[in-house]
Formats: structure tokens, C-alpha cells, sequence
């Protein structure tokens, strides 16, 4: 009993380290990326990865959400190897933190629905 409390806490930790590093490294992509979500093209997904919010988004638009989501998923798939997680695990706490610090005015995915935080 106490092992496995044991490990789920060091996965615990270890997700939010990642998270942390995650945090750290949005900003370095967020020029266009921020501005396609301001724009209302972008949103956020609650498994951690990108959706455009309007299917009229411009195809330079949906090309960058395809190449961030795929570095999102070998990232994730990196973090899931270290941490004994899941890639959906990952994802998913990932995009805990992400929704909590979205900023107004960006879509996030809520129930199937795109809402404007």
C-alpha cells in the first residue's frame, strides 16, 4: 500500500514538473500561435492539444496547428516514458494548466463546445 502511494506520488510530481517546464516553453512558439487564437482560429483541447475553433481557419493556420500538435505528442509521449504515464495522462494534465491560464478571449473546448474564456 505504501509503495504504490509512493510511486503515484513521484508520478504526481513528476507530471507537475512537466508541466512547469511546459509552461516555460509556450512562450517561445506563442507569436503566431497567440495570435491565430486571438484571432478565434485556435483553441484549446482538454487532451492537451490544439483545435481549430472555425473550419474557415487559413490553411497556414491548420498546417501550425498539425506541426505543434505532432511536437506536442512526442513531447508528451517523452514525459509519459519517464513518468510510467500514459500520452493521454500527460496530455490531459498538461491541459489542466493551460486552460487554467488561458488568456480572455481565447477558445477553450468545454463539453464538445468551443467557449470564449
Amino acid at each position: 500500500m505504501m509503495h504504490r502511494f509512493a510511486l503515484a506520488l513521484s508520478r504526481a510530481v513528476a507530471l507537475v514538473a512537466i508541466v512547469a517546464a511546459l509552461a516555460l516553453a509556450v512562450p517561445a512558439a506563442a507569436g503566431p500561435l497567440d495570435d491565430a487564437k486571438t484571432a478565434g482560429f485556435v483553441g484549446e483541447q482538454p487532451d492537451g492539444y490544439l483545435g481549430l475553433v472555425r473550419p474557415d481557419a487559413p490553411a497556414d493556420v491548420a498546417a501550425m496547428v498539425a506541426d505543434i500538435n505532432a511536437k506536442r505528442r512526442a513531447h508528451y509521449a517523452d514525459i509519459a516514458a519517464g513518468t510510467g504515464s500514459t500520452v493521454d495522462q500527460v496530455g490531459a494534465v498538461v491541459a489542466q494548466k493551460v486552460y487554467q491560464e488561458a488568456a480572455p478571449g481565447h477558445y477553450l473546448l468545454v463539453n464538445g463546445q468551443w467557449v470564449q474564456r
